[in-house]
């Protein structure tokens, strides 16, 4: 490694100032305030926050639906994290689960809740095909629902990726040693796969505790503490400081949450060793986890089916007469259409400056020797830490009477750190598997350090950072919790958009706009999965 050259300073000081001011400051400014009162600093406001029964019921309402989403969501991940590695199930349904199960991160959360509606609801699809109301769509059970659609991909990744370093070569090794099928499963899957399991009911906790869109669109009478932050900060009467407490609140979870996934790494072990075998085909268990991984999967994708038929109809479901109206007005109609564009401006810029922000950094951190580089590790667990409301409302008390109110340029700073900590993980892992001799081996041959970045580390890295740019464009997309507080109607993205137009019932046009945002992200996904294999076979 190199020593520390005066270019290494020049690109790790700035994206350090970045974050002091775009995510140390504005989270100590909403602690500040959340002590503030009108007769100085107390923890008066914690106390009339904690006495009021209402938002005392929120949180052991959001506590409830996280915890039994996080137990279903596990579950299920694992089912078909095992039924892709750990069975000889038909391979076109490996691919198609696989594939399939992603679907949801490719729509803004707000969709879920109206795409529950309209296949739960008295008149929706599903309803339709049973013949009754299956259950109560609005409160706890609409939440759960979305919340296990929401989370399920994510979890799902955690677990598969884990699975692919599990060594098999130990199941049957257990079999031949006599042992049962439970001790045999439990010694040779659960056990290696313990912390991951952990750490995918933490994730699938946190993510749904603190989500804003689906109680927003489903969520009924039964208050949750993202809609109470929401109604203290966005109601008749605005409360910063009272909103700024149950910011702060907010974020206990999730640091708790941080606590466990690091006493859950403990119980990680990794084989020296991964053997790659195929699995004795069993018919009863592929069969079994077949059906239950197809039925898991169908159900998740069936909720979103109304979705694309409602908007092709006069007035679903009432006049099921086939029309175009519903796409030709949106496309006709200036406003809509201007706020699509908003959203590729924010998500493009996001991808663009966010991968930059994101490789630099890490670039720095695993080589460099700059002092202070681990500064980077730290700054990826806070953003990792932070709920994007939370951030959100940060970024309102920080920077309401500044220039930066109301533009694009806050909100593309705002998703850049939101999201920052995937990104920069994806290419620390990535620069961290690189011969660590480049550097040196170059400055041998006369290379500069950014010569050498440019024609060494950064082609041999180029997948990862077209996985980083999908990731920061696709997220940008759909995310509304982060920017729901700094919208104006100048810059309204389609995320929040589709939360205005909510209030005047407009869910064909709320089913339009989700559309074009899951077909730009699906050509965003699957553009980048093809750059990223024309870069693997061309190497």
């Amino acid at each position: 490694m190199p020593k520390a050259k005066p270019e290494m300073r020049i690109i790790f000081i700035p994206i350090v100032l970045l974050f002091i001011v775009f995510l140390i400051l504005p989270l100590a400014v909403l602690f500040i305030r959340s002590f503030e009162t009108g007769q100085g600093y107390s923890v008066s406001n914690y106390l009339t926050i904690l006495a009021d029964q209402e938002i005392r019921e929120s949180i052991g309402n959001s506590m409830k639906v996280s915890g039994v989403t996080a137990l279903i969501t596990t579950v299920l991940a694992f089912i078909l994290a095992y039924s892709i590695h750990c069975t000889r199930i038909y391979r076109p349904l490996k691919s198609i689960i696989r594939t399939g199960i992603l679907i949801p991160m490719l729509l803004p959360t707000i969709t879920y809740g109206f795409a529950i509606m309209y296949s739960f609801g008295n008149q929706g699809l599903i309803t339709k095909i049973f013949g009754r109301n299956l259950f109560e769509i609005y409160g706890f059970n609409g939440l759960l629902i979305g919340y296990v659609i929401y989370t399920l991909p994510s979890a799902f990744l955690l677990i598969h990726n884990s699975f692919k370093y599990i060594d098999k070569k130990f199941i049957v090794v257990s079999k031949l040693m006599g042992d049962g099928t439970l001790r045999s499963f439990m010694n040779t899957i659960v056990r290696p796969l313990w912390g991951t399991l952990g750490g995918a009911f933490v994730l699938s906790f946190i993510l749904s505790f603190t989500d804003f869109g689906i109680p927003a669109s489903v969520g009924g009478t039964y208050n949750v503490v993202a809609t109470q932050l929401y109604q203290v900060m966005l109601g008749a009467i605005p409360d910063f400081n009272n909103g700024a407490v149950i910011a702060v609140l907010m974020l206990i979870p999730a640091a708790f949450g941080v606590v466990l996934l690091t006493y859950l790494e403990k119980f990680n072990f990794h084989y020296d060793k991964v053997t790659e075998i195929e699995m004795i085909r069993n018919k009863g268990r592929d069969s079994v986890l077949g059906l239950i991984s197809s039925v898991i999967l169908i159900g998740l994708l069936a909720v979103f089916a109304v979705m694309f038929v409602a908007p092709l109809m006069i007035g679903y479901p009432y006049d099921l007469t086939f029309t175009f109206k519903h796409f030709v007005d949106v496309f006709q109609s200036s406003d809509l259409i201007n706020v699509y564009k908003n959203s590729l401006l924010v998500a493009g810029l996001t991808a663009i400056v966010g991968t930059i922000v994101a490789y630099a950094a890490a670039i720095i951190n695993v080589r460099t020797p700059v002092k202070g580089k681990a500064t980077f590790d730290i700054l990826s667990m806070v953003t990792n830490t932070v709920p994007g409301m939370v951030l959100g409302l940060s970024y309102l008390l920080l920077f309401n009477n500044s220039s930066l109110k109301g533009t694009f340029t806050i909100l593309v700073l705002c998703t850049l750190v939101h999201y920052f900590t995937t990104p920069y993980l994806m290419a620390k892992n990535s620069l961290a598997k690189m011969n660590p001799s480049w550097e040196t081996t170059a400055e041998l041959l006369g290379d500069s350090w950014l010569q050498t970045i440019r024609r060494v580390i950064l082609p041999n890295s180029a997948s990862t950072v077209i996985e980083m740019v999908s990731y920061y464009f696709i997220n940008a997309m759909v995310t509304i919790s982060g920017i729901i507080f700094l919208v104006t109607a100048q810059t309204s993205v389609v995320a929040s958009k589709i939360k205005e137009l909510q209030h005047f019932a407009k869910f064909n046009e709320v089913f339009v706009l989700s559309i074009l945002i899951f077909c730009t992200n699906l050509i965003i996904k699957l553009l980048g999965d093809y750059l990223q294999k024309r870069q693997s076979n061309s190497r």
